[in-house]
Protein backbone atom coordinates (compact mmCIF):
# COMPACT_ATOMS: atom_id res chain seq x y z
CA UNK A 1 0.00 0.00 0.00
CA UNK A 2 2.83 2.48 0.73
CA UNK A 3 4.56 1.60 -2.49
CA UNK A 4 0.69 2.71 -4.13
CA UNK A 5 0.75 5.74 -2.06
CA UNK A 6 4.36 6.65 -3.01
CA UNK A 7 3.52 6.15 -6.87
CA UNK A 8 0.60 8.43 -7.43
CA UNK A 9 2.31 11.17 -5.38
CA UNK A 10 5.13 10.30 -7.84
CA UNK A 11 2.61 10.47 -10.87
CA UNK A 12 1.04 13.73 -9.60
CA UNK A 13 4.22 16.00 -8.83
CA UNK A 14 5.43 14.81 -12.76
CA UNK A 15 1.59 15.70 -14.24
CA UNK A 16 2.00 18.61 -11.99
CA UNK A 17 5.72 19.88 -13.50
CA UNK A 18 4.26 18.81 -17.19
CA UNK A 19 0.89 20.97 -16.54
CA UNK A 20 3.67 24.19 -15.54
CA UNK A 21 6.29 23.41 -18.14
CA UNK A 22 9.99 22.59 -18.18
CA UNK A 23 11.25 26.64 -17.51
CA UNK A 24 8.46 27.17 -14.35
CA UNK A 25 9.46 23.54 -13.53
CA UNK A 26 13.18 24.38 -12.88
CA UNK A 27 12.40 27.66 -10.96
CA UNK A 28 9.78 25.63 -8.69
CA UNK A 29 12.32 23.18 -7.65
CA UNK A 30 13.85 25.74 -5.77
CA UNK A 31 10.96 25.13 -2.90
CA UNK A 32 11.47 21.63 -2.86
CA UNK A 33 15.28 22.09 -2.00
CA UNK A 34 14.26 24.53 1.02
CA UNK A 35 11.55 21.83 2.03
CA UNK A 36 14.38 19.17 2.02
CA UNK A 37 17.23 20.61 3.27
CA UNK A 38 15.59 23.12 6.30
CA UNK A 39 12.03 21.72 6.72
CA UNK A 40 12.15 18.20 6.44
CA UNK A 41 15.98 17.58 6.33
CA UNK A 42 16.64 14.76 4.05
CA UNK A 43 20.37 13.40 4.73
CA UNK A 44 21.56 16.64 5.47
CA UNK A 45 24.08 15.58 8.21
CA UNK A 46 25.57 13.05 5.87
CA UNK A 47 25.56 16.00 3.18
CA UNK A 48 27.87 18.18 5.55
CA UNK A 49 29.74 15.43 6.96
CA UNK A 50 30.77 14.62 3.39
CA UNK A 51 32.13 18.04 2.69
CA UNK A 52 33.87 18.24 5.78
CA UNK A 53 35.87 15.19 4.33
CA UNK A 54 36.36 16.64 0.66
CA UNK A 55 37.24 20.24 2.11
CA UNK A 56 38.18 20.51 5.41
CA UNK A 57 39.95 23.28 4.65
CA UNK A 58 36.28 25.20 4.15
CA UNK A 59 34.21 27.24 6.80
CA UNK A 60 30.93 26.28 7.97
CA UNK A 61 29.31 29.06 6.18
CA UNK A 62 30.34 27.89 2.68
CA UNK A 63 30.26 24.29 3.43
CA UNK A 64 26.48 25.11 3.89
CA UNK A 65 25.90 26.98 1.17
CA UNK A 66 27.51 24.24 -1.24
CA UNK A 67 25.45 21.98 0.70
CA UNK A 68 21.68 23.80 0.03
CA UNK A 69 23.34 24.30 -3.77
CA UNK A 70 23.38 20.74 -3.85
CA UNK A 71 19.92 20.08 -3.11
CA UNK A 72 18.70 22.66 -5.50
CA UNK A 73 20.93 21.18 -8.19
CA UNK A 74 19.38 18.00 -7.36
CA UNK A 75 15.39 19.45 -6.93
CA UNK A 76 15.91 20.72 -10.69
CA UNK A 77 17.50 16.97 -12.02
CA UNK A 78 14.26 15.94 -10.38
CA UNK A 79 11.86 18.44 -11.92
CA UNK A 80 13.70 17.89 -15.05
CA UNK A 81 13.09 14.08 -14.87
CA UNK A 82 9.27 14.35 -14.36
CA UNK A 83 8.72 16.44 -17.11
CA UNK A 84 10.10 13.57 -19.68
CA UNK A 85 7.05 12.15 -20.44
CA UNK A 86 5.90 16.13 -21.93
CA UNK A 87 8.93 16.21 -24.22
CA UNK A 88 10.20 15.16 -27.81
CA UNK A 89 12.47 13.77 -28.94
CA UNK A 90 13.89 17.18 -30.31
CA UNK A 91 13.11 18.36 -26.88
CA UNK A 92 15.59 15.99 -25.27
CA UNK A 93 18.08 16.59 -28.11
CA UNK A 94 18.32 20.32 -27.09
CA UNK A 95 19.21 19.55 -22.90
CA UNK A 96 22.73 18.46 -23.66
CA UNK A 97 25.24 20.39 -25.66
CA UNK A 98 28.05 17.82 -25.86
CA UNK A 99 31.03 19.83 -27.88
CA UNK A 100 32.38 16.61 -29.17
CA UNK A 101 29.22 14.01 -29.14
CA UNK A 102 30.88 12.22 -32.35
CA UNK A 103 33.64 10.75 -30.50
CA UNK A 104 31.37 8.14 -29.28
CA UNK A 105 30.05 7.30 -32.70
CA UNK A 106 34.08 7.00 -33.94
CA UNK A 107 34.85 4.60 -30.73
CA UNK A 108 31.18 2.75 -31.52
CA UNK A 109 32.72 2.27 -34.94
CA UNK A 110 35.80 0.73 -34.09
CA UNK A 111 33.83 -2.55 -33.26
CA UNK A 112 35.38 -2.92 -29.89
CA UNK A 113 32.20 -1.66 -27.55
CA UNK A 114 32.08 1.62 -25.66
CA UNK A 115 31.54 2.07 -21.81
CA UNK A 116 30.38 5.59 -21.42
CA UNK A 117 30.91 6.77 -17.35
CA UNK A 118 28.66 9.72 -16.09
CA UNK A 119 28.42 10.66 -12.35
CA UNK A 120 25.35 12.00 -10.14
CA UNK A 121 26.29 15.04 -11.54
CA UNK A 122 24.19 18.28 -12.73
CA UNK A 123 21.13 15.35 -14.81
CA UNK A 124 22.85 12.18 -15.16
CA UNK A 125 19.41 11.05 -16.76
CA UNK A 126 19.34 13.94 -19.28
CA UNK A 127 23.07 13.27 -20.01
CA UNK A 128 22.05 9.21 -21.50
CA UNK A 129 18.73 10.00 -22.88
CA UNK A 130 20.19 12.98 -24.72
CA UNK A 131 23.15 11.66 -26.44
CA UNK A 132 21.20 8.04 -27.36
CA UNK A 133 18.39 10.77 -29.09
CA UNK A 134 21.92 12.53 -31.03
CA UNK A 135 23.59 9.99 -32.24
CA UNK A 136 20.24 7.63 -32.96
CA UNK A 137 21.92 4.57 -31.30
CA UNK A 138 20.95 2.48 -28.51
CA UNK A 139 22.85 2.91 -25.46
CA UNK A 140 22.46 -0.03 -22.93
CA UNK A 141 21.81 1.68 -19.45
CA UNK A 142 22.96 0.15 -16.26
CA UNK A 143 20.17 0.72 -13.47
CA UNK A 144 19.67 0.14 -9.67
CA UNK A 145 16.05 -0.55 -9.31
CA UNK A 146 14.21 1.87 -6.86
CA UNK A 147 12.61 0.59 -3.79
CA UNK A 148 9.82 1.53 -4.96
CA UNK A 149 8.91 -1.01 -8.21
CA UNK A 150 6.31 1.32 -9.91
CA UNK A 151 8.68 4.58 -10.22
CA UNK A 152 10.97 1.82 -10.72
CA UNK A 153 8.77 1.09 -14.07
CA UNK A 154 7.73 4.33 -14.66
CA UNK A 155 12.02 5.60 -14.55
CA UNK A 156 12.48 2.85 -16.69
CA UNK A 157 9.80 3.95 -20.01
CA UNK A 158 11.52 7.44 -18.99
CA UNK A 159 14.68 6.19 -19.77
CA UNK A 160 13.90 4.06 -23.19
CA UNK A 161 11.41 6.50 -24.88
CA UNK A 162 14.59 7.63 -26.77
CA UNK A 163 16.77 4.51 -27.95
CA UNK A 164 18.16 3.51 -24.81
CA UNK A 165 17.79 -0.39 -23.51
CA UNK A 166 17.82 -0.64 -19.84
CA UNK A 167 20.03 -3.39 -17.44
CA UNK A 168 19.18 -4.00 -14.16
CA UNK A 169 22.26 -3.94 -11.45
CA UNK A 170 21.54 -7.50 -10.27
CA UNK A 171 22.49 -8.62 -13.54
CA UNK A 172 24.56 -6.08 -15.06
CA UNK A 173 27.87 -7.77 -14.91
CA UNK A 174 26.94 -10.55 -16.94
CA UNK A 175 24.74 -8.92 -19.52
CA UNK A 176 27.16 -5.85 -19.17
CA UNK A 177 30.19 -8.00 -20.27
CA UNK A 178 27.89 -9.69 -23.16
CA UNK A 179 26.71 -6.37 -23.99
CA UNK A 180 30.37 -4.75 -24.52
CA UNK A 181 31.34 -8.12 -26.38
CA UNK A 182 28.30 -7.35 -29.08
CA UNK A 183 29.98 -3.97 -29.64
CA UNK A 184 27.55 -2.08 -28.48
CA UNK A 185 27.61 1.08 -25.85
CA UNK A 186 26.94 0.41 -22.32
CA UNK A 187 26.61 3.48 -19.78
CA UNK A 188 26.77 3.52 -16.15
CA UNK A 189 27.39 6.33 -12.97
CA UNK A 190 30.61 4.67 -11.00
CA UNK A 191 30.77 7.44 -8.20
CA UNK A 192 29.02 5.71 -5.32
CA UNK A 193 31.36 3.94 -2.54
CA UNK A 194 31.89 0.18 -3.40
CA UNK A 195 31.88 -2.46 -1.09
CA UNK A 196 33.76 -2.65 2.06
CA UNK A 197 36.45 -5.82 0.31
CA UNK A 198 36.65 -3.39 -2.78
CA UNK A 199 39.96 -1.93 -3.82
CA UNK A 200 40.95 1.53 -2.73
CA UNK A 201 41.90 4.63 -4.12
CA UNK A 202 42.44 8.29 -3.20
CA UNK A 203 39.68 10.31 -3.82
CA UNK A 204 39.90 13.79 -2.19
CA UNK A 205 42.80 13.01 -0.13
CA UNK A 206 41.40 10.09 1.68
CA UNK A 207 41.21 6.79 0.81
CA UNK A 208 37.92 5.27 -1.28
CA UNK A 209 36.63 1.97 -2.11
CA UNK A 210 35.47 2.19 -5.47
CA UNK A 211 33.57 0.40 -8.19
CA UNK A 212 35.51 -1.82 -10.09
CA UNK A 213 33.51 -2.77 -13.13
CA UNK A 214 34.32 0.14 -15.56
CA UNK A 215 37.75 -0.69 -15.28
CA UNK A 216 37.83 -4.53 -15.41
CA UNK A 217 35.05 -4.59 -18.02
CA UNK A 218 37.48 -2.33 -20.18
CA UNK A 219 40.92 -4.40 -19.19
CA UNK A 220 38.79 -7.40 -20.49
CA UNK A 221 37.09 -6.76 -23.63
CA UNK A 222 39.29 -3.32 -24.70
CA UNK A 223 36.61 -1.30 -25.12
CA UNK A 224 37.21 2.42 -24.18
CA UNK A 225 36.10 4.52 -21.34
CA UNK A 226 34.53 7.54 -22.32
CA UNK A 227 33.41 9.70 -19.37
CA UNK A 228 31.39 12.66 -19.68
CA UNK A 229 29.82 14.67 -17.33
CA UNK A 230 26.80 17.16 -17.48
CA UNK A 231 27.18 20.62 -16.64
CA UNK A 232 24.69 22.77 -16.04
CA UNK A 233 24.27 26.42 -17.26
CA UNK A 234 22.83 29.82 -15.88
CA UNK A 235 19.86 29.24 -18.46
CA UNK A 236 20.02 25.56 -17.33
CA UNK A 237 21.26 23.64 -20.11
CA UNK A 238 23.64 21.41 -19.88
CA UNK A 239 27.19 21.10 -21.15
CA UNK A 240 29.47 18.40 -22.00
CA UNK A 241 32.48 17.05 -23.34
CA UNK A 242 33.66 13.23 -23.83
CA UNK A 243 37.05 12.63 -22.13
CA UNK A 244 38.80 9.03 -22.81
CA UNK A 245 40.22 7.72 -19.82
CA UNK A 246 43.84 6.79 -20.81
CA UNK A 247 44.64 3.07 -20.48
CA UNK A 248 48.16 3.38 -21.09
CA UNK A 249 51.17 2.92 -18.86
CA UNK A 250 49.34 0.86 -16.57
CA UNK A 251 51.44 -1.48 -13.89
CA UNK A 252 51.64 -5.33 -14.24
CA UNK A 253 49.35 -7.08 -12.54
CA UNK A 254 45.90 -7.13 -13.44
CA UNK A 255 44.53 -5.69 -9.46
CA UNK A 256 46.92 -3.18 -10.30
CA UNK A 257 45.62 -2.21 -13.63
CA UNK A 258 42.33 -1.84 -12.22
CA UNK A 259 43.13 -0.09 -9.50
CA UNK A 260 44.80 2.54 -11.70
CA UNK A 261 42.22 2.80 -14.38
CA UNK A 262 39.49 3.23 -11.45
CA UNK A 263 42.12 5.95 -9.95
CA UNK A 264 42.62 7.70 -13.30
CA UNK A 265 38.47 7.66 -14.03
CA UNK A 266 37.62 8.97 -10.36
CA UNK A 267 40.76 11.82 -10.49
CA UNK A 268 38.98 13.25 -13.39
CA UNK A 269 35.15 13.32 -11.89
CA UNK A 270 37.17 15.00 -8.37
CA UNK A 271 38.33 17.34 -10.91
CA UNK A 272 34.72 18.38 -11.96
CA UNK A 273 33.24 17.71 -8.58
CA UNK A 274 35.78 20.94 -7.20
CA UNK A 275 35.17 22.94 -10.07
CA UNK A 276 31.63 22.54 -9.39
CA UNK A 277 30.85 21.24 -5.73
CA UNK A 278 27.09 21.92 -5.68
CA UNK A 279 26.38 19.96 -8.93
CA UNK A 280 27.33 16.67 -7.34
CA UNK A 281 25.25 14.51 -5.66
CA UNK A 282 26.39 15.17 -1.65
CA UNK A 283 23.57 12.51 -0.23
CA UNK A 284 25.04 9.35 -0.18
CA UNK A 285 27.74 8.18 2.73
CA UNK A 286 31.23 8.51 0.52
CA UNK A 287 33.40 7.60 3.24
CA UNK A 288 32.52 4.95 5.30
CA UNK A 289 34.83 1.90 5.41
Amino acid sequence: MKNIFEYILFLSCSKFFQLLGLNLSRRFSFLIAVLFYYIIPIRKKTVLENLHNAFPDYDEKKLKSIAFGSYKSFAIALAEILYIPAMSKEDIKKQVDCSNVELIREKYEENNGVILLSAHFGNWEFMATSLAAQLNIPISVVIKPQRNPYVTNWMNKARTKWNNEIVPLGISIRQTYQTIKDKKIVAMVADQRGPEESIKINFFERNLTVLTGPAALSLKTGAPILYGISVRQDDYSYKSVMTEISNENLPESNEEKIKELSQRHMAYLEGYIRKYPEQWLWMHKRWKH
